[in-house]
């Protein structure tokens, strides 16, 4: 009995522990001049500099998703209806997700490493000693530019993935352009649909610079315990990503 009761203590007791420093770091922010010029900062490098792969995965999800659509819709002789789906597919489940695991894998085990080396090298302790709390000057700012720009990353996404899917259906299928965006414009709900997608937008960019800064603040000061936590951020986020994706899709439907 002692090996399944450790196996769920661990990740209860891993969760106390990042709700602990998620409250101690939400309980010190400030909202300086200093803090908004930082994290407008590291919305750049989180967001801006994500754009590359977040635009290639989604014209190229767009294109794998409507081809595998219209195949199938076109066997029932519904193949018109494949904006529908892509749309749908995109704004309520694959657009916020997929987005947010590739911010995870690119942006999140940066910051991750960032501040496990930042912890390595003493960089975290010298900021103690100078009377410059780490919290407020490095956690904060990451964990404000992951909430602003996932929902920016996501909208980037939908949309190159949407353009994928016209370059498909409509440039190589032969589909009405007309009928294409007809049906995308009377089967998508502003609040249902895109609303709720940019609401869980929100929720994940939350959760994966929570989780991406929490890894790096508790690596252990070690090349192997760096190269642990970048490991551990990306494996949590798909995971409690994919968890609250339903949760949130359980509500709202």
């Amino acid at each position: 009995m002692a090996a399944p009761r450790t196996l769920f203590a661990n990740p209860v007791r891993e969760l106390g522990r990042a709700l602990v420093f998620l409250l101690t770091a939400i309980s010190r922010m400030r909202l300086t001049r200093l803090q908004i010029a930082e994290t407008l900062r590291q919305v750049y490098f989180t967001g801006v500099r994500s754009l590359v792969i977040i635009v290639t995965c989604g014209f190229f999800v767009g294109l794998v998703l409507t081809l595998q659509t219209y195949d199938t819709l076109t066997r029932f002789g519904a193949g018109d209806a494949v904006s529908t789906v892509l749309a749908l597919s995109l704004f309520r489940e694959l657009g916020p997700v997929l987005t947010t695991i590739l911010f995870a894998g690119r942006a999140g085990t940066s910051i991750t490493a960032e501040i496990g080396l930042m912890r390595a090298t003493e960089q975290l302790d010298a900021l103690d000693l100078m009377a410059i709390d780490p919290m407020e000057r490095i956690v904060q700012p990451r964990l404000l530019a992951g909430i602003i720009a996932v929902p920016a990353l996501v909208l980037v996404f939908n949309v190159t993935a949407i353009f994928g899917g016209v370059v498909f259906a409509v440039f190589l299928m032969g589909v009405d352009p007309n009928t294409f965006w007809g049906n995308m414009q009377a089967s998508v709900e502003l609040g249902r649909d895109f609303m709720g997608g940019m609401i869980k937008a929100v929720a994940f960019g939350f959760l994966a610079s929570w989780l991406a800064v929490y890894y790096g603040w508790t690596a252990r000061p070690t090349s192997e315990g760096v190269a642990l936590a970048t490991t551990q951020t990306v494996i949590a986020t798909a995971i409690s990503v994919l968890l609250v994706d339903f949760i949130l899709s359980a509500i709202m439907l």
